[in-house]
């Protein structure tokens, strides 16, 4: 991540971003934990057909991940698209490029 640059168009895209990882996270522990309890109730016959369930809901979750990451990409590309046009309404760039811990206006 330390490579990365953000565009930051007035402070939202960097929102966006914020709650979207918190989001993936989030869904990252429920499902590691959903495998983890999964597999314990693997070693009991008995309660092998909970863990197949709990299995199933992880790879849901599993599923949810890209979908959370293009919902994250296609917010931020309205964001930026959005700002451009209120930008150029203005006759002003609102864009600022920040790698590292520098900034550069656009």
């Amino acid at each position: 991540m330390g490579k990365n640059i953000d565009l930051v168009f007035g402070g939202y895209e960097l929102r966006i971003t914020k709650v979207y990882q918190l989001i993936y996270h989030i869904n990252d522990l429920l499902f590691a934990l959903v495998f983890l309890v999964g597999s314990f109730l693997f070693f009991s016959e008995a309660t092998t057909f909970y863990g197949t369930w709990l299995f199933v809901i992880g790879s849901l979750q599993m599923f949810i991940r890209p979908v959370i990451a293009l919902t994250h990409q296609v917010h931020v590309n309205r964001t930026r698209k959005q700002r451009k046009e209120e930008a150029g309404q203005q006759g002003t760039r609102a864009v600022r490029v920040r790698k590292g811990s520098r900034t550069y206006k656009l």
